[in-house]
C-alpha cells in the first residue's frame, strides 16, 4: 500500500514538474507573476481533447503543444514585454484577468460538463511492478516529467541559448547590450513554458472549468518553495509536493488540503528565498 502511495506521489510530482517549469521559466525570464498559467495549462488540456477527437492522442500531442506555443508568443509581445516594468499589483491585475477571460472562452466552447482524454491504446494497459500493476500511463507520465527536467537542465546549461537564457535572467539590459535579442529570446522562453501546460495531464486528471484553480495553487506553491525562477528548485519541491500530496491524501486526509501551505510556510520561515534562491 505504501510502494503505490509512493508511486502515486511519484506521477503526481512529475506531472507539476511539467507544469511549473513554464511558470518558473517566465518569471525568470520576464519577472512576471503569471496567475493565468493554471488557465492555459486548462486551454490546452481542452485542446488536446477536442483534437484528440478527431484525430488520436499522439497527434494531440504535438499539435496542442505547438497551438499553445504559437499563443504564448503573443501573449508575451502584447502582455508580459508591457508588463515588465510595472508594478506588481498591475500585473496581478491583468494575469487574473486573462485567466478569468481564458475560462469563459473554455466554459462557451466546451461547457461545463468533465470531460475525459483516453490514453492512447499503447499505453492503455497496466505493468507489473514490483508485483503490483500499475497503469503504463502513469509510468509515460514520471518518464516525461524525466525528460522535460533533464531536457531543460542540459539546454540551460550547455546550450548557447540556454546561457543567453540564463544570462538575461540576471542581467537582462547588460545581455541586450552583448547583442543578444532579449525580446525574441522571451518570446520563445514563453512560448515554450506555455506549449508545456495541458495535453500530457489530459487522459490523468479530468477536464472541467475549475481544474485552472487547482492547477495554479499547486504550481505557485511548487514555485515559492523551490525558489522564485529556479527550475531546479521547482524540480525538488514539485516531487516533494507530490509525495506530500498523494501521503496526505491517505495518512491525513482532514489535513491534506493544507498540507502545501504548511510546507511552503515552514520553507519560507526556514529559507525566505525557498530551496535555491532565485538561481535557474
Amino acid at each position: 500500500m505504501l510502494a503505490i502511495n509512493l508511486f502515486n506521489g511519484l506521477v503526481y510530482g512529475a506531472l507539476l514538474i511539467v507544469m511549473c517549469s513554464g511558470l518558473a521559466l517566465i518569471y525568470g525570464l520576464r519577472r512576471v507573476v503569471n496567475f493565468a498559467h493554471g488557465s492555459l495549462y486548462m486551454l490546452g488540456a481542452y485542446l488536446g481533447y477536442s483534437i484528440a477527437s478527431h484525430s488520436n492522442f499522439w497527434v494531440a500531442l504535438v499539435a496542442a503543444p505547438a497551438v499553445m506555443a504559437l499563443l504564448g508568443v503573443l501573449l508575451d509581445r502584447y502582455g508580459f514585454r508591457l508588463l515588465q516594468d510595472r508594478d506588481p499589483l498591475s500585473v496581478v491585475l491583468v494575469t487574473f484577468g486573462l485567466l478569468l477571460i481564458i475560462e469563459d472562452f473554455v466554459q462557451s466552447v466546451w461547457g461545463k460538463s468533465n470531460l475525459s482524454v483516453a490514453a492512447p491504446e499503447a499505453l492503455n494497459t497496466s505493468v507489473d511492478l514490483l508485483g503490483t500493476p500499475v497503469p503504463a500511463y502513469r509510468l509515460a507520465v514520471i518518464a516525461v516529467g524525466a525528460l522535460v527536467a533533464l531536457g531543460l537542465s542540459l539546454w540551460l546549461r550547455y546550450s548557447k541559448v540556454g546561457l543567453f537564457v540564463r544570462a538575461a535572467s540576471t542581467d537582462p539590459t547588460t545581455t541586450a547590450m552583448q547583442g543578444v535579442n532579449t525580446d525574441v529570446l522571451s518570446a520563445g522562453v514563453v512560448g515554450l513554458g506555455t506549449a508545456l501546460a495541458g495535453v500530457v495531464a489530459a487522459p490523468f486528471l479530468s477536464l472541467s472549468p475549475s481544474m485552472s484553480s487547482d492547477v495554479i495553487i499547486d504550481s505557485f506553491v511548487v514555485v515559492v518553495v523551490g525558489g522564485l525562477g529556479s527550475l531546479v528548485g521547482a524540480f525538488v519541491a514539485a516531487m516533494v509536493l507530490g509525495m506530500v500530496q498523494a501521503l496526505g491524501a491517505v495518512y491525513l486526509p482532514d489535513l491534506s488540503a493544507v498540507l502545501p501551505f504548511v510546507i511552503m510556510v515552514a520553507v519560507l520561515v526556514w529559507k525566505p528565498a525557498g530551496f535555491a534562491g532565485s538561481r535557474t
